[in-house]
């Protein structure tokens, strides 16, 4: 059975997806045994932070063997959720909308993207990657039908605000927010931000730091 995944630091979270990554490469490589200070030395964070975030899964590695791959893989992919499917419907197909609906590569860890809504009245009837495109007026009888709990938020940023709280009357009860806008929510729903206009500023600040310490 997954473990449950309540209580787990944030940073944690954060980290194990990168563990399982490297380990998925190792596997695929064909070794067997993977350790703690190879984690750490290939992805830039300490061994003993290793040790710590992978007691949270409840894998033990074997002394100066390490941890066993195969299990390594299995145990993380369960414990983030991978293995299982998540149905998700996305708001707003613009360009970023568009590309996260042609993005295949969500599937494989566990996020399927089964409708898109848009307040273009000419997109209803058409789909992207084979994912049916509606109109907004449509969300709340299709979530009745279907009991879809995850939202993408794509929408432009001045109205961030507004399709969340229709989405949140809908139905919806976690949001993966892509826009700039930190959206306001009830304590009982879950909001992941993910701006890559705040990823950029700070890559864009760090940068002129490095290339002005050069000069």
């Amino acid at each position: 059975m997954p473990q449950t995944i309540y209580n787990v630091p944030e940073p944690t979270l954060r980290r194990l997806p990168w563990y399982l990554a490297y380990a998925q490469l190792v596997q695929q490589s064909g070794e067997t045994f993977l350790s703690s200070t190879q984690i750490a030395g290939n992805i830039a964070v300490d061994a003993s932070k290793v040790a710590k975030d992978l007691s949270f899964v409840q894998i033990s590695g074997r002394t100066r063997v390490g941890y066993d791959v195969n299990e390594l893989v299995d145990v993380l992919e369960r414990f983030l959720g991978f293995t299982k499917s998540h149905k998700a419907y996305l708001f707003g197909v613009g360009s970023l909308g568009g590309a996260l609906m042609h993005d295949n590569g969500l599937s494989q860890f566990g996020l399927e993207i089964v409708a898109g809504f848009d307040v273009k009245f000419e997109l209803e009837g058409t789909s992207i990657n084979r994912i049916p495109i509606h109109h907004i007026e449509r969300f709340a009888s299709l979530q009745k039908q279907t009991g879809v709990n995850i939202g993408i938020l794509t929408v432009p940023v001045d109205k961030a605000q507004e399709t969340a709280d229709m989405m949140i009357d809908g139905g919806i009860q976690a949001i993966w927010n892509f826009t700039p806008f930190r959206i306001r929510v009830p304590e009982s729903i879950i909001v992941q931000n993910t701006s890559i206009y705040a990823h950029l500023a700070v890559m864009f600040n760090r940068l002129n730091e490095l290339i002005e310490s050069n000069k």
